[in-house]
């Protein structure tokens, strides 16, 4: 292997770490397999070609044969020529062609022609006994390697979290003398399972501030969300804290009384002023029931209880709710409209810590930009977890930053604290580069004069300096994210064209009404509107999973569509691991081949071979992702793929779709990705898609002229 490996290194220069052992690894597993160069290009010959713009496809063959050359040496034959002992396509029976062969002499006696003993031969029973011990042993060994098998259910591992608390904070916590509104949290610790995500670290959250959490995905910052609301981390039992994670449960509650019935206090005046007026109404003469009602009134006022169902109304609105929809049972609407009722009934409490993770996936642009509005004067304390870049450039005071199982404060926002850690890092390196060129200059006048008698002295003394001088640690630098979309061939456009389409649903509600829309391989249209205008819907259409009720679309023979769905992360089979996940989807393919594809989209080493349950949000996203590119398309249909991606992953797919020499049509709400990528903008509403010109500045423009007018 190591003679295969110079070669690598040798004939491939710019071929990296990860890759290279990679290529190795599949050299080495299939030594014993390859028959020909033709095999091992097959194995490896396309990630070849990616590492080596400038070789051909025949120059990749001839290293492949190279490669066979180290693995399987050719053997000399009686001639003096090599090559390499031949595989026979079936077997040949030597005793029959020996027979067959004229010039076999009678005094000559062939080994062929030798008559077998029969004592020699092997027992059938016992070949079959011991053929099922060695299919039992298999079936045993790849049980264990399986994560779940057929019909198990994998055991989710469960994070938790261990504390160190000074006696101060215990003995003020149980005489309730800490009335203190910061929430500091000290040298804690939170794993899962077997994985350390943080370690000794620390939080201070001060009172009135506004942190965005940030971080690659998987490094735990939900998962620490989850310990500070389940009180796993001790936070002051004085201090309440609201976790917007779960939907509101559908029922015959009015939306607006949903939100109203989170301010329990006035719930509960409320109550008791009925019962009180009811009891009044019924003749009872009791005094102190006036009384009791009178001081009920005081409380309402001096909590402005009046005022609460017009703000209560606000935040509803602001959220996209109608009046229509403010007076329905939440029962009638679907999961999305419930986490906004989460959503509203959170900022309507105003809890002392209001923690919110990705508030904006479940949000138009419009609802986004009231919340960025809304949430930059709010009174208490909040962290949010946002991938959003214009929305953590517009909301948080402060940044907090989880890497290397520690958490990092910086004051402003998120482009504040990108410009600071870009010029820390350069900081850093240059300190790291001069303490390195100190250390090479004193260890090379100690390699100069070690064997100088007049010189000994000093040599022992920078001997002692290098010794006593810190252990020199490089700068962690973050590995870069890299997203690859499959290369497609050219088709001559039109690629897509929809021509007067109409479409509505059972309830004779029309969603569409004379769309025409036109798509080529370069195209780059991104789709925005209110929630409910019809963007999935126009998307289910274009890809078939609808038809349309007039109209007709006009799809290129050759297109293949490549369809990410809104949900499409949840109707992943979580039970497999991400390797078994392609698999079972486009099954017949190598291994290394479903290795590639999940590499392609940052899903390499072991995390290739975890269940998919256990993977983070933004980790599932990759690998749907992934799924999707397995069958090649040359058109893709995104709706909503940023959702759970952390911002290193969004940039980098940005860039992959500009890359992408196939067509994009995209729902999103990210108003980076949309700046990033975007040719035509499609404004879906009024049951019609329009384009703007101008582009998102335009339409951001639109957007709040009109939450505007609804403020007035």
């Amino acid at each position: 292997m190591a003679a295969c490996t110079e070669v690598l290194k040798r004939e491939f220069p710019s071929i990296d770490g990860e890759l290279l052992t990679y290529v190795e690894d599949v050299l080495q597993n299939g030594a014993d397999q390859f028959e020909d160069g033709e095999e091992v290009y097959e194995a490896i010959g396309e990630i070849l070609h990616e590492v080596a713009q400038d070789k051909s496809e025949e120059d990749i063959k001839q290293i492949c044969e190279i490669f066979l050359d180290l693995l399987k040496p050719r053997s000399g034959d009686s001639g003096g020529g090599g090559g390499r002992t031949k595989i026979l396509g079936a077997p040949i029976n030597l005793k029959e062609v020996a027979a067959s062969q004229d010039a076999v002499q009678e005094n000559i006696q062939s080994i062929w022609v030798v008559s077998r003993d029969d004592s020699l031969k092997v027992d059938s029973k016992k070949l079959e006994k011991a053929e099922a011990r060695r299919q039992q042993k298999l079936e045993k060994r790849e049980q264990t390697k399986t994560t779940s098998g057929a019909g198990v259910v994998p055991v989710l591992q469960m994070a938790t979290a261990s504390q160190v608390i000074s006696k101060k904070d215990n003995k003020m916590e149980a005489k309730g003398t800490n009335r203190s509104m910061d929430i500091r949290i000290e040298n804690f610790d939170v794993s899962f399972g077997d994985k350390v995500l943080l370690q000794n670290a620390d939080l201070l959250l001060a009172c009135g501030r506004r942190y965005g959490f940030v971080g690659r995905n998987g490094l735990g910052k939900t998962t620490l969300l989850k310990m500070i609301s389940g009180k796993q981390l001790q936070i002051p039992s004085h201090i309440t804290i609201l976790h917007v994670e779960q939907e509101v449960v559908g029922d015959d509650t009015l939306a607006i009384d949903s939100v109203l019935e989170v301010d329990e206090v006035r719930t509960e005046l409320l109550r008791k002023e009925k019962e009180l007026n009811a009891q009044i109404n019924a003749g009872s003469s009791d005094p102190d029931l006036s009384h009791e009602l009178s001081e009920i009134y005081v409380q309402l006022q001096n909590i402005e209880a009046d005022k609460a169902p017009a703000r209560a109304s606000i935040i509803l609105n602001g959220l996209g709710f109608t009046k229509e929809m403010q007076a329905r049972a939440t029962r009638t609407f679907s999961g999305g409209w419930r986490m906004r009722l989460a959503l509203a009934r959170a900022l309507f409490s105003k809890p002392d810590l209001l923690l919110l993770d990705e508030p904006t996936n479940m949000l138009d642009i419009k609802a986004i930009i009231w919340l960025e509005n809304y949430l930059q004067t709010w009174p208490t304390t909040l962290l949010v977890v946002s991938h959003d870049r214009n929305f953590l450039d517009t909301v948080p005071t402060d940044i907090l930053y989880l890497h290397s199982q520690r958490i990092d404060v910086y004051k402003g926002n998120y482009e504040q604290f990108d410009k600071t850690r870009t010029e820390k890092h350069k900081a850093q390196r240059r300190e790291y580069e001069a303490q390195l060129a100190h250390r090479n200059h004193v260890q090379e006048f100690i390699d100069r004069f070690r064997y100088n008698a007049n010189r000994a002295a000093s040599v022992q003394s920078k001997i002692k300096m290098l010794e006593k001088l810190p252990e020199l640690k490089p700068v962690e630098k973050e590995i870069e994210v890299t997203i690859k979309f499959p290369e497609v061939e050219p088709l001559n456009p039109p690629v897509l064209q929809l021509n007067e389409v109409q479409f509505k649903y059972s309830n004779d509600k029309v969603i569409f009404n004379l769309v025409n829309l036109s798509a080529n391989l370069d195209s780059r249209i991104c789709i925005v509107g209110e929630n409910g205008a019809g963007k999935t819907t126009l998307l289910k259409i274009i890809t078939g999973h609808l038809q349309p009720t007039g109209g007709l679309i006009h799809p290129h023979r050759g297109l293949r569509l490549g369809y990410f769905a809104q949900h499409h992360v949840d109707q992943l089979d979580m039970s497999v691991n991400c390797v078994e996940l392609l698999q079972n989807a486009y099954p017949g393919k190598p291994i290394e081949e479903y290795r590639r594809v999940l590499g392609s989209f940052g899903v390499s080493g072991d995390l290739a071979m975890q269940v998919v349950a256990s993977l983070s949000g933004g980790q599932k996203s990759r690998v749907a992702l992934a799924k999707m590119c397995m069958g090649r398309p040359n058109f893709l249909v995104l709706d909503e793929p940023t959702n759970h991606l952390d911002i290193e992953t969004i940039e980098a797919l940005g860039k992959a779709i500009n890359k992408y020499s196939g067509g994009v049509i995209l729902v999103s709400h990210d108003e980076r990705l949309i700046r990033m990528i975007c040719r035509e903008l499609w404004v879906c509403g009024g049951g019609t898609v329009r384009s703007v010109e101008g582009g998102f500045d335009e339409y951001r423009k639109i957007v709040e002229k009109e939450l505007e007018a609804a403020a007035a």
